[in-house]
């Protein structure tokens, strides 16, 4: 009786765990889209901003 009960609390702390370290990459994941979305927004804004700059500037 004693070893099923250690090893369904065993298995309970893996899920706690697992839940964890999911929650963690989820988290890192979020992070990096977020960081590449903003990235990749002010990249175009510059592009647009240098293109018209420079259209302006030979006509």
């Amino acid at each position: 009786m004693g070893r099923i009960l250690l090893i369904a609390a065993a298995v309970i702390v893996g899920f706690f765990l697992l839940g964890s370290v999911i929650g963690l990459i989820f988290g890192a994941l979020k992070w990096l889209l977020i960081i590449g979305a903003v990235a990749l927004i002010v990249s175009v804004v510059v592009k647009l901003t240098r293109s018209g700059g420079s259209r302006d500037h030979y006509a």
